[in-house]
């Protein structure tokens, strides 16, 4: 009987100092191949699966423990699929938090202001770990995946920073960026000012765009907005430059000719009174702003003074002098 009794506390004190061990072990940090390493957990994995996937990944222990620990402290708890940083410190149940909670690694990509789609859809193509879900796919099937057939793409994406998972597709991205503008547009025209030569929010777009590639300088949107309303309330032609460019398209090599600005195209606003048919590039928040809220300035004419800034002008006489003092240097 004592025998028996002996060998009960053994192997109770035996479990004890394992549960002990095990307690201890799922406190301290886990061992790792380097400072960082990347764990990837596919769709479907088990908790047996994740944990060899930590193994093969670069954390340094037996899988089967920490498949174990995964199991007994999973509960009901799953864990998502995706690419994983599993950084030094870090706990087993830090690991196994981080899984559950699905805190992926996160990158990110910039679609800037004033850029054309097709600008936007080179960035993409260009990010990192991105799934290049587009390649191949022409404006018009990009925007049909998008649930947006027959809308032209340009200046229906919001610029801004998009962060991604590993393995996103682009069309994610384009998808966040197109709902994200349909928002910032509507927030605008709600707040439009009256009496604007405006019939629609595209209309407003469009304007925003072209307020988005004439201004060099923050301060002045609303005054450049407010010379393309004050033309077109008067219906004077627009005559801007970057709307005769995009519609020389990809053929633009930076020279902007006379040749350019007489060849009429439904992009040439000297040639073509109102505004031109799409938007040209896609406009940030102030710009959208200001294309519905300009100044109450009486502008009709604007030029470059060379350091960001524009000279605006009520006269042509006095624009013209503008013109000969900030462009050919004529005083």
């Amino acid at each position: 009987m004592r025998r028996l009794l002996s060998i009960l506390l053994i192997l109770l004190l035996a479990a004890l100092a394992a549960g002990a061990a095990g307690w201890w072990w799922t406190t301290q940090p886990l061992a790792l191949a380097a400072d960082k390493v990347e764990v990837s957990v596919p769709v479907g994995a088990s908790l047996r699966t994740a944990a060899a996937k930590a193994v093969e990944g670069g954390v340094r222990t037996r899988p089967e423990l920490l498949a174990w620990y995964f199991r007994l402290a999973a509960r009901e708890q799953t864990i998502k699929p995706g690419e994983y940083e599993v950084t030094r410190g870090m706990t087993p149940g830090e690991l196994l938090d981080k899984l559950v909670r699905g805190d992926r690694i996160v990158l990110a990509v910039t679609l800037v202001e004033g850029w054309t789609f097709r600008q936007f859809r080179e960035a993409l193509a260009k990010a990192e770990h991105l799934t290049h879900d587009t390649a191949g796919l022409s404006d018009e099937q990009v925007m049909q995946l998008l649930d947006r057939p027959g809308v032209h793409p340009e200046g229906r994406f919001f610029p801004d920073t998009y962060h991604y998972a590993r393995s996103s597709g682009e069309l994610a991205v384009l998808r966040q960026s197109l709902q994200l503008m349909d928002k910032r547009l509507a927030a605008a025209w709600e707040a439009r000012a009256p009496g604007l030569p405006l019939k629609s929010p595209e209309q407003a777009l469009i304007l925003a765009s072209i307020v988005e590639k004439e201004t060099g300088r923050p301060e002045d949107r609303a005054d450049v907005a407010a010379v393309f309303v004050n033309r077109l309330r008067i219906g004077m032609r627009l005559q801007t430059d970057p709307t005769v460019i995009y519609g020389v398209g990809p053929r633009f090599d930076g020279d902007l000719k006379r040749s350019h600005l007489t060849a009429d195209t439904p992009y040439n606003t000297y040639t073509r009174a109102g505004l031109p048919p799409t938007p040209i590039a896609m406009p940030g928040k102030a710009s959208l702003m200001a294309a519905v809220q300009p100044s109450g300035s009486k502008a009709l004419y604007f030029v470059a003074r060379g350091d960001g800034s524009s000279h605006f002008s009520q006269s042509l006489d006095e624009h013209n002098r503008a013109v000969n003092r900030y462009q050919r240097g004529i005083r």
